[in-house]
């Protein structure tokens, strides 16, 4: 191990407290300077202070501090839940700050919001000095064991961070259990889920890890086992009913099962447990409305646009979602008022919200029985489709298609549709649900054609590709794969093949900055498309070996593809 690049963990006594950078949030004056006073008989001399959470993010956002401790609740505005959460977000933290969160608050409901975005502590008030002082100490020494795992991890260089943790291994046994779990995360996220497995296992073959237990419940949905999944997530929440990601990823085990009400019902549990998260309220919102569940799907959208008001998570799925729920409940005039706040509140940062809005409200007036508005909402969508070549999100694309159809329209809904097959064509739970719509439309027989015509023409584009690849025409597989992009802007199995390609391209024939710039561009737009994906770690080293001066490994090929297989 290169001791310059990882210098060990210093001992409790040497942490030098006065040279440190300190943040105290607290909306009470008098905590605020016991905190600071405690902090200054360690030595501290660098305390800043805010009494709300604007106040922290704005300082946050300035200086990049040591140590944060923030209380909970903040009064109006952001409490410490969503200060966390923001400056996570937005890599406002150092790897190595440690962020403490303060509390008189005992209550279950505030405790587990506030763990599931993983303070380095919960301190619970009074907090005497040599509380303060074990807590910091203990945390600090286990942030610098992983200050540079956590950095290669931000900068998404996810198999230097897995190299990185083997090496801490080696030299700090007391944090093994940490790191290995950390291990088999990055494992899963550079695309080598085998070896996550391993990992789990080994640990698994020690002691009986829930989480351990949970990751290979993940790695089992992956691999399209959601049978096994979902037994193994039951194991772990019997255990311990307190372990919320597991609700969350048994629910997508029953999405994946077609269990939607299944899936509902323990994004409800899970909703009564840890109540203040805006992801999971919008997710039980978005499920009950998918099942007609109104009463619960009305109080979801209503608790997660209450709680998301000063959350950096806020969004607008949650005003379009309870103004469906309004149309439904033939209530129109409630529902174009939170359409107008959706826009209002969203409208600068979202580019799409008025073609969201306008297919809400469609939906809305057909849901309310006003066939005559809802008619005029579709023709003006039908004019944008024509006047517009680019097209939504897959999301957006769905609920447009339903609500031309429903309105009588049919070539724009089946243009529509066709193009999200094209640009998910291996994908077989969304083909199902595009011909649901199709079956709805009463286009059953006539779907299943356009579907599987859709699904070849984007294998044949593809393998286009791979063929020059095949052949040595490496500059033309570029540009072929270049076009195809433009055609199938969201295809993310395209978009990973044409970076394969580019590389390919780069190791026989030299580094090229612009190439690099553009397979860069189009793992970033990957990134933002499907956050995740397993070949993107492999890719990016890839990428990053042929850096000159690098040794650069010899690229996979991009594999071809038979209508209906799995992508490369």
């Amino acid at each position: 191990m290169n001791a310059a690049l990882n210098p060990p963990a210093p001992a409790l006594d040497q942490v030098d407290w006065a040279g440190k950078n300190y943040l105290v949030v607290d909306d009470f004056i008098g905590v605020r300077q016991l905190l600071r006073e405690s902090l200054r008989s360690l030595g501290a001399r660098n305390i800043d202070q805010a009494s709300s959470g604007g106040e922290a993010m704005a300082l946050l956002t300035r200086l990049r501090y040591d140590v944060v401790l923030c209380d909970y609740n903040l009064g109006e505005g952001k409490n410490g839940q969503q200060v966390l959460e923001e400056a996570r977000m937005r890599n406002l933290l150092l790897p190595s700050s440690v962020f403490l969160m303060v509390s008189a608050e005992k209550s279950v409901e505030s405790v587990m919001g506030a763990a599931e975005h993983q303070p380095d502590a919960y301190l619970v008030k009074p907090i005497t000095e040599g509380v303060l002082l074990t807590r910091l100490n203990r945390v600090w020494r286990r942030k610098q064991v992983f200050r540079l795992i956590d950095q290669a991890y931000a900068e998404k260089d996810y198999l230097r961070a897995a190299r990185l943790c083997d090496e801490q291994i080696a030299a700090q046994r007391v944090h093994e259990i940490d790191l290995l779990r950390m291990k088999a995360r990055l494992m899963e996220k550079s695309g080598q889920p085998g070896k996550a497995r391993d990992v789990y296992e080994k640990l698994l073959a020690q002691r009986e890890y829930q989480w351990a237990r949970a990751g290979l419940a993940k790695i089992r949905m992956a691999d399209g086992e959601f049978e096994q999944a979902r037994q193994m997530l039951q194991t772990v929440i019997a255990e311990n009913r307190y372990y919320i990601d597991a609700y969350d990823q048994l629910a997508l085990a029953y999405q994946g099962m077609g269990l939607h009400e299944e899936a509902a019902a323990i994004l409800d549990r899970a909703a009564k447990l840890s109540p203040n998260s805006v992801p999971r309220q919008r997710n039980l919102g978005q499920a009950c409305l998918r099942l007609g569940n109104i009463a619960l799907a009305e109080k979801a959208f209503r608790k997660c646009i209450a709680i998301g008001e000063y959350s950096i998570r806020k969004t607008p799925d949650a005003y379009l979602g309870l103004a469906r729920v309004c149309g439904l409940k033939n209530d129109p005039k409630e529902a174009l008022q939170l359409l107008l706040a959706a826009q209002r509140e969203f409208g600068a940062d979202h580019e799409d919200m008025p073609l969201r809005a306008k297919i809400t409200e469609g939906l809305v007036y057909h849901e309310s029985g006003d066939y005559r508005r809802a008619r005029k909402a579709g023709d003006e969508l039908e004019e944008l489709l024509r006047s517009n070549a680019e097209r939504p999100d897959t999301a957006t694309c769905l609920e447009m298609a339903t609500l031309l159809f429903a309105v009588g329209v049919k070539d724009a809904p089946v243009e529509l549709l066709c193009y999200i097959v094209r640009n998910n064509h291996d994908n077989t739970l969304l083909q199902d649900e595009v011909q649901k719509i199709f079956d709805k439309a009463r286009m059953g027989e006539e779907g299943q054609v356009l579907v599987r015509a859709a699904r070849k023409e984007a294998v044949d584009l593809m393998n286009q590709g791979v063929l020059l690849w095949k052949t040595g025409k490496l500059p033309d597989a570029v540009a072929w794969m270049r076009d195809a992009r433009k055609t199938l802007p969201n295809n993310v199995r395209i978009l990973f093949n044409a970076v394969q390609i580019m590389i390919s391209h780069m190791q026989q024939r030299g580094h090229d900055p612009d190439l690099d710039a553009e397979a860069h561009g189009i793992l970033e737009r990957i990134d933002r498309l499907q956050p995740g994906q397993q070949r993107f770690a492999q890719l990016m080293e890839q990428l990053g070996a042929l850096l000159p001066q690098a040794a650069a490994p010899q690229a996979d090929p991009p594999a071809a593809e038979e209508d209906g297989a799995a992508a490369a």
